[in-house]
């Protein structure tokens, strides 16, 4: 950071200025603000014209990511440089998506090659079940598909399986998909009694192949089959089984057959992992050559973050605005609200991607920093959650910075009833952003004088608009956000791809398992030890 404390500095001498200011004043002192603040690209538009900010702010902000070196770390990041410096590799999420015919070369690698390998062998197995020729143990084809996955190998397909559902159509098999994630076993025990053992195949997604959660649950599937079909376990691992990993050792000592598995690699984050093999579920959900489309999409984007000025990129921006309401208007709350009931998996897959990249408070220096990073996420769809939490929104004590997300378009051939329906539901989206901007100038004025029908206003929203909600801008939306996380990080100067504190919860659990058995440990604390001796006590009056 020290090398944009001018800027930095810049920045809190204007917020000061800017708090002064209501957003209602901005557009009165703008009859084109939208026309100054709003930004596109292809299928995207980027209204930032209900943010805090005036064109100094944004000068402001671009010089800060220049004096930060943001040019060069893109750079970077695309040429697969080692920017996950803690781990020493490369993170090359966009390499995942480039197309077929172009190169990519890493420290005498070729990556492009090994990507485009891997996605054909999952093309085979796609093609395999959708085309009913992958059988069960009694020889019938495959109807369900379980993924079996923690983290980024369950949000990232689930929340694009939800989002685009509609493409699951009529020259695609109709396959079941579902997803199972949490290590009690509940999603497990409800989902199995509806399933039939012999039509049911298993993904289990796992980087390490050694995730507790995921091979819990595996193996809870595996004698779930072992005891429907009375058949060998070799047998159910080559008929049920498909591994998504970078340890095929690991897979392999499992039980998953190396015909079964398909590859991951080290520089995949999980929560970056969606555009590889981790995306079979959506292949088999919408078809091959949709999920190619998804990639396509992002692909745009990341040209587009890596070519495009930084005063008209969508990522950058997005990012800049964000460290803008984070650091100098002293926003710490994010809200995503998406205006599409298909989108309902997204807040979670955000929250993930971002809190997970840059929850952070050590520099690239390894020193403890004196500044906000990434704010608490949280969201859900729009038209629920106005019936929710917007009443803190509105009238709350908490700022709030807020994404508004919509596509422009939606059933155009279908009833018209439904395409009333969507014409409600961006009614919604907009009159909540400009509600959220403007306040009390919207209402009655005789209501005005209630103090408890009074709302200030000037909580900042960005509004982000597809043309239509397809497999290519869900792609192009999904690394827009990517893109703005790895902004973000540079300008705080911190590793996003990283997870230190995830790593150091899952050594904390294992260690406490054998402590449960026992009822507690004299190295532990007294919370946690009488915690230990409650669970321990009840379980012993239960089993008597």
């Amino acid at each position: 950071m020290a090398s944009s404390i001018k800027a930095w500095v810049g920045l809190q001498s204007h917020a000061e200025e800017m708090q002064a200011i209501h957003l209602k004043n901005l557009f009165d002192s703008n009859e084109d603000r939208f026309g100054t603040f709003s930004f596109s690209f292809s299928h995207y538009l980027l209204d930032l014209s209900k943010q805090r900010i005036t064109d100094e702010t944004l000068s402001k902000l671009l010089l800060l990511a220049d004096q930060q070196g943001l040019e060069a770390w893109i750079s970077k990041l695309f040429n697969g440089e080692k920017v996950n410096y803690s781990e020493q590799r490369a993170a090359l999420h966009t390499a995942l998506r480039l197309p077929e015919d172009a190169p990519l070369r890493v420290e005498g690698q070729d990556v492009a090659h090994d990507v485009q390998a891997s996605l054909l062998k999952m093309h085979g197995l796609v093609e395999q079940i959708q085309q009913a020729q992958w059988r069960g143990f009694d020889g019938s084809p495959i109807r369900s598909v379980v993924n079996i996955g923690v983290g980024g190998s369950n949000l990232g397909p689930l929340m694009a399986c939800a989002a685009l559902e509609q493409y699951a159509g009529a020259d695609i098999r109709h396959l079941d998909v579902h997803f199972v994630s949490s290590m009690d076993g509940s999603e497990l025990e409800k989902l199995l009694p509806s399933l039939d053992p012999s039509t049911t195949l298993f993904i289990v997604a796992s980087k390490s192949f050694a995730t507790v959660d995921t091979l819990a649950n595996a193996n809870t599937a595996r004698q779930w089959l072992l005891t429907a079909s009375h058949q060998s376990i070799d047998l159910i691992n080559q008929h049920h089984f498909i591994a998504v990993t970078a340890r095929p050792d690991q897979a392999l000592t499992w039980g998953v057959p190396e015909k079964n598995q398909l590859l991951l690699w080290d520089w995949v984050g999980g929560r970056y992992s969606l555009w590889s093999v981790v995306g079979l579920p959506i292949a088999l959900k919408i078809g091959m050559q949709n999920f190619r489309e998804m990639l396509a999409g992002a692909h745009a984007m990341d040209e587009h973050f890596r070519c495009t000025p930084f005063e008209k990129n969508l990522p950058v921006l997005l990012a800049l605005i964000s460290v803008w309401n984070i650091n100098f208007l002293n926003i710490h709350a994010h809200a995503i609200l998406p205006y599409d009931g298909r989108l309902a998996q997204l807040p979670a897959y955000l929250e993930q991607l971002e809190m997970e990249s840059n929850g952070k408070s050590i520099n690239r220096q390894g020193d403890r920093i004196e500044y906000r990073t990434c704010p608490v996420l949280w969201g859900q769809v729009g038209s629920s959650a106005q019936h929710a939490f917007y009443q803190l929104l509105h009238q709350g004590t908490e700022p709030v910075m807020c994404d508004f997300i919509a596509s422009a378009t939606r059933y155009e051939s279908e009833a018209p009833q439904l395409k009333q329906q969507h014409q409600l539901s961006l009614a919604n989206c907009l009159a909540q952003s400009r509600l959220l901007a403007v306040g009390d100038s919207l209402s009655d004025s005789k209501e005005q004088g209630s103090n408890y029908k009074h709302y200030d206003g000037n909580q900042p929203s960005t509004t982000i608009m597809l043309d239509t909600l397809t497999p290519e801008t869900l792609g192009g939306l999904i690394a827009m956000y990517e893109h703005k996380v790895f902004v973000q990080s540079v300008i705080w100067d911190i590793n996003p791809f990283d997870q230190w504190g995830v790593e150091q919860g899952k050594k904390a659990a294992s260690s406490l398992l054998t402590a449960l058995k026992n009822g507690g440990n004299d190295d532990l604390d007294s919370s946690t030890n009488g915690l230990l001796r409650y669970v321990k006590d009840w379980q012993q009056r239960t089993e008597s």
